[in-house]
């Protein structure tokens, strides 16, 4: 008897381990999946992580989102912002680092918050103090219901770029620009008096075109380009642009004809086209 006691015993045993075992192990899906979007920006990089809630038939801003009331900008952990180099947003400096993305909705216009205090579940433990920043933004309707909240870049540029927040029927536009201009310029400029074979000719000019910056300086590093690389069809278009852009249509169609031969004698199908596109701008 007690041998079958033991026995019985050690099979429960044995049953109620392989039951608390698979209750540990069973995973069901998440109601808020997460997500996480990272966009090239400037220098730098802008990473967002989130989790994106439902509508589930709900009323959300006004409803399940009271409005005058923060809220995580998501669920779960609150939204988290992370910039590797200084940006403007809204017009305001913000550094480098890690926030929480926290926000106020109202009916038409939402304050949002980046908070330095990144690691928070919900809004629970928000404290205003540790606020970095706030600024107030426009909400827009819209026509097409978003199901799940949706965060996504739009508009980006080398310079510029909007974060839109979207649920439901409503989205936030936030607009953000790069703040390393000076430090870009002041490299430029730097490498630009070294040794002439190791100067970044091709990006300085580019950058200087795009960016509006001294037309006169990116024309003469585009007479040296050409000078050390004749046969480029590369140098020929951005002097091209250089010239139409300063005004003298005449002078850029004569340089961009100059580029299309060149890229025809070595088939350079990309820079034929490039070339003539600056030709045809200009007769226009």
């Amino acid at each position: 008897m007690k041998n079958a006691y033991c026995c019985l015993c050690a099979i429960l045993l044995a049953c109620f381990t392989s039951f608390s075992s698979l209750a540990q192990e069973l995973r069901i899906p998440e109601a808020s999946s997460t997500q996480t979007i990272i966009q090239d920006f400037g220098l730098g990089k802008i990473t967002l992580t989130y989790s994106r809630p439902n509508v589930k038939g709900r009323k959300i801003f006004g409803g399940i989102n009271p409005f005058g009331q923060v809220w995580r900008t998501g669920a779960n952990a609150a939204t988290t912002i992370t910039f590797t180099e200084n940006v403007i947003v809204e017009g305001n400096k913000v550094p480098a680092g890690t926030y929480a993305l926290f926000s106020i909705p109202e009916e038409n216009e939402w304050t949002i918050i980046l908070n330095k205090t990144a690691r928070q579940w919900g809004a629970y433990s928000y404290k205003q103090e540790d606020d970095l920043l706030r600024f107030k933004v426009k909400s827009r309707p819209v026509d097409e219901k978003r199901e799940s909240l949706t965060m996504q870049f739009a508009n980006s540029t080398t310079k510029s770029t909007d974060l839109y927040i979207v649920w439901d029927h409503t989205a936030v536009p936030i607009h953000m620009q790069t703040d390393d201009d000076a430090q870009i310029t002041a490299n430029i400029e730097k490498l630009m008096l070294g040794d002439k074979a190791k100067r970044p000719y091709f990006n300085a000019i580019q950058y200087f075109y795009e960016n509006d910056k001294d037309l006169n300086l990116a024309m003469k590093w585009a007479l040296e380009a050409e000078q050390m690389e004749p046969n480029g069809p590369w140098y020929k278009l951005w002097k091209a642009r250089i010239q139409l852009k300063m005004g003298d249509k005449a002078k850029a169609i004569a340089t961009a004809q100059e580029g299309v031969k060149i890229a025809l004698a070595t088939n350079d199908d990309e820079y034929v086209r490039l070339n003539e596109a600056v030709i045809n701008q200009a007769k226009n």
